[in-house]
C-alpha cells in the first residue's frame, strides 16, 4: 500500500458463517458484479483433507456472534492494509467430510499483488484469531480430541506485523 491510495469506507465485507456449502464462482460474480475498478480477485477455498484416507469428518464448532464479529474485525483490517475493493469470507460450520469446503476468502482489489496479500492475511488470521474449533473423526470409528493450534499457523500469522507498509 502507497501512501497515495486511500482506503474507501463503503467497503463492507461479506462475512458469512453457514453449515451450508457455499458456491465460489456466484460469491466472486457477487462481489465484482457492475464494478468496473477491479483490476484484481484472488480467492482461497480450503478443503476438508482425508489425512491419508483414515478421516472420515471433521466437525467444525463456532462461538456464534464472536466469530462473525473477530471475522469482521480481520476483514476491516485487510481492507484498510491492502485497499481492498471488496471482501468475502465465508466460514462453514458443522460435520464436514473430505474433500468438501469448509472456507472461502476472496479478495478484491486494483492490482493483483494487494489482492493476493489481503487474502493471505485474512486466512492467516483466521486460523490463528476466529473462534472456531474442529475434532477429527476416524474412519476407524475413533473421535479425536479437539484439534491444537499450530506454530505454523502463529508464525504465518505473526510474519505480518513484520511486513513494513
Amino acid at each position: 500500500m502507497t501512501g497515495a491510495q486511500t482506503v474507501d469506507p463503503a467497503v463492507v465485507p461479506v462475512i458469512r458463517v453457514q453449515r451450508e456449502d457455499f458456491d465460489p464462482a456466484l460469491e466472486s460474480n457477487r462481489l465484482t458484479q457492475g464494478r468496473h475498478d477491479i483490476g484484481a480477485l484472488v480467492s482461497f477455498v480450503g478443503l476438508c483433507r482425508d489425512e491419508a484416507g483414515s478421516l472420515q469428518a471433521l466437525e467444525l464448532e463456532h462461538y456464534p456472534g464472536m466469530a462473525e464479529t473477530e471475522m469482521s474485525r480481520i476483514a476491516g483490517l485487510a481492507i484498510k492494509r491492502f485497499s481492498l475493493l471488496g471482501l468475502t469470507a465465508i466460514h462453514r460450520h458443522g460435520r464436514i467430510e473430505p474433500s468438501e469446503q469448509i472456507v472461502l476468502v476472496i479478495a478484491a482489489a486494483t492490482h493483483r499483488q494487494a489482492a493476493f496479500d489481503g487474502a493471505n492475511f485474512v486466512m492467516d488470521f483466521l486460523k490463528t484469531s476466529a473462534p472456531f474449533w474442529k475434532k477429527e473423526h476416524g474412519k476407524d470409528g475413533t473421535s479425536g480430541d479437539w484439534v491444537a493450534a499450530k506454530d505454523a499457523d502463529d508464525t504465518a500469522r505473526d510474519r505480518w506485523a513484520a511486513v513494513k507498509e
